[in-house]
């Protein structure tokens, strides 16, 4: 609005109206360029919930609505469309705009200048009738009235083609006495209602949320506030002791990262059922602020080392790709992604750290952390494609490659560590892998994508010309990764191939038993004399051993750890669920003595008792020491 210089007799009054309109309009303007969405939990129906998105200005005759068909961190497909039903489109006087459902995941409005609001009802993941329509927990939603509502934000809400940059305020009404869990902070809280305002869709994709009667704990951690929620229909998994495991590893986590944690909040979501979900999986899904996990029951020894694990992959998502990463997850397409050819960093490094904090802030001994990089040798090597060039996989792992994508977390975690050992030796063990995440990060950071094709290039330019050559042979090509020189210069023996004494725990091909969840004998052809002398049968569930419930998450532990810490002739005890004559599943003890049997074991690694004070040197640089 213009007016001319020499209109000098402007009452004051007219120019504060004047004032006030322009600000207003302003006011409105703002308004009007951004979603406001409400979520209503205390009106379920059907296992459903009401979901309202009040539209931005649209200046087009027609906008279609997208629910994500995948997100961030699950690089597989969702079709989170297929839980949306009845969506309907309004204009300001509540009159029905024309709806055309184009896909599983998309639908057209027509008329979309006169578009007020669009309402639908939401269904969930957790519960779904359909075999093909579940999905992995940590990454589904959850709908239970007056109980639990696990609110993935992309499983309920979506955007308008082309305008997922617009800010989102998300408001939810809650059931009298619950709490919502999330990273995000309420603008405006009550007894019955939350409001959230985010950026844009990506920053509310990567924001879940967990409404339930609360059970949390917050630790304080140098300026980091850390939520930990827990929900256990049970009762029995509470969060005051998964905050004491978490606040150990995160505080090994902020000495690792040079004292200080990259975020203002972080919220661990936990959900804690009763029987194995309808995935039949457990585990997390990482967020930049955040995690959700599903995990089962288990002793509470057994829940602080399964936690304390998953929760430190997770949280070093906070660095990839949180900090570093490449245009296609800063600007993420949730219907046709292209996918990043550097899973190696996002997952394999993240993998890496994760194991490796634990042996260089002394949580973990060398044994049990060379043990640790066994299990990711043995898996990488017997269960994928170790010739498949890395950035090929990862580039193709929605599709060609689906069924290589577990080896980002085998032989990514590996790539992670020969990159770290390589680093130090050039250094002369004063540069690892930290201190390149470190600064990869101050490169770029949260707002500043790399583009997938130079990364490598300016890891070496920050580094040294040999790195390059790693990453030609090992990441871009089809070499397997030099492990024998790699751990011979920290000086480890790594042996492909040999003969120990090891105590058995019978032989038998273990399996899952899908009425209970829990582990079974589900073969006994190959068993070995220890295995028949205790009279194991096919299908005995596995309930304890010497006292101890097993677990598809402790099993290891028990058998490679706790079992092999027996010497021969040492009484033990597994004990059984047999199907007895009338079909009732009754519990049986078997007794036996622990046996030692000579087995080739692939793929061991031994501290070498002769190496040098360079390969110690350099050993010490690596872990810590």
């Amino acid at each position: 609005m213009s007016i001319k210089k020499n209109i000098l007799l402007l009452s004051l009054g007219f120019s504060l109206a004047l004032s006030g309109n322009v600000d207003a309009q302003q006011k409105a303007d703002k308004a009007d360029s951004k979603y406001n969405v409400t979520i209503d939990l205390n009106s379920v129906q059907n296992d459903k919930v009401q979901v309202t998105v009040l539209a931005p200005t649209i200046n087009q005759s027609e906008v279609t609505y997208v629910m994500p068909k995948i997100v961030p961190g699950t690089y597989s497909v969702s079709d989170f469309g297929k839980l949306v039903s009845d969506l309907k489109a309004y204009t300001k006087a509540g009159l029905p705009l024309a709806v055309e459902r184009l896909d599983v995941n998309r639908w057209k409005i027509k008329n979309a200048t006169q578009l007020a609001r669009v309402t639908y009802w939401v269904d969930d993941t957790f519960d779904t009738l359909k075999r093909e329509d579940v999905l992995f927990e940590p990454g589904g939603t959850n709908i239970e009235a007056g109980k639990n509502f696990l609110i993935n934000t992309f499983g309920f809400i979506g955007y308008f083609d082309g305008m997922k940059q617009l800010p989102y305020e998300l408001n939810v009404k809650k059931p009298q006495g619950f709490y919502g869990s999330t990273p995000l902070k309420a603008a405006v809280t009550t007894d019955t209602a939350d409001k959230y305002q985010i950026a844009n869709y990506v920053d509310l994709a990567d924001s879940p949320l967990m409404y339930n009667r609360p059970d949390t704990t917050v630790l304080n951690l140098g300026g980091t506030e850390v939520l930990v929620s827990v929900y256990s229909p049970s009762g029995r998994v509470t969060s005051k002791p998964i905050a004491g495991t978490v606040k150990n590893i995160l505080e090994a986590q902020r000495s690792y990262l040079g004292g200080t944690l990259p975020v203002d909040k972080y919220a661990f979501l936990i959900y804690v059922p009763e029987r194995v979900g309808k995935s039949g999986s457990f585990g997390a899904l990482e967020h930049s602020y955040s995690s959700v996990y599903f995990l089962p029951e288990m002793p509470e020894e057994q829940f602080s080392s399964t936690i304390r694990d998953v929760a430190a992959h997770e949280f070093f998502h906070i660095v990839t790709p949180l900090s570093i990463h490449s245009e296609e997850i800063g600007n993420f397409d949730f219907i046709n992604p292209k996918m990043s050819k550097h899973l190696w960093l996002y997952e394999g490094v993240t993998e890496y750290f994760a194991s490796h904090v634990q042996v260089y802030e002394e949580l973990y001994d060398l044994d049990t952390y060379l043990q640790k990089l066994r299990e990711y040798i043995v898996t990488s090597k017997e269960y994928y494609n170790d010739t498949l060039p890395f950035t090929v996989m990862s580039a193709q792992v929605l599709d060609k490659y689906e069924k290589e994508y577990g080896n980002v977390y085998q032989k990514g975690a590996l790539i992670g560590l020969n990159l770290d050992v390589r680093l130090r030796e050039l250094s002369g063990g004063k540069y690892g892998l930290r201190n390149l995440m470190l600064d990869l990060s101050k490169t770029y950071g949260k707002t500043n994508s790399f583009k997938d094709n130079e990364l490598f290039d300016k890891i070496t330019e920050l580094t040294y010309p040999e790195i390059r050559q790693f990453f030609t042979k090992y990441v871009e090509g089809s070499e397997p990764l030099p492990l024998e020189e790699t751990f011979r210069k920290v000086g480890i023996r790594y042996e492909p191939v040999a003969t120990q004494n090891i105590i058995s725990y019978g032989g038998f091909l273990p399996g899952i038993d899908e009425t209970t969840g829990k582990l079974k004998v589900a073969d006994t052809a190959d068993m070995d004399a220890f295995g028949r002398s205790m009279g194991f049968k096919t299908d005995d569930v596995l309930l304890e051993f010497n006292g101890t419930p097993i677990t598809a998450q402790n099993i290891r532990d028990l058998i490679g750890v706790e079992l092999q810490s027996l010497k021969p002739g040492d009484k033990l005890t597994f004990t059984v669920g047999r199907i007895n004559n009338k079909g009732v599943l009754k519990e049986k003890k078997l007794k036996g003595k622990a046996t030692a049997m000579k087995r080739a074991q692939q793929h061991v690694l031994i501290p070498d008792s002769n190496a040098t004070p360079a390969q110690l040197q350099l050993r010490n640089a690596w872990l810590g020491s």
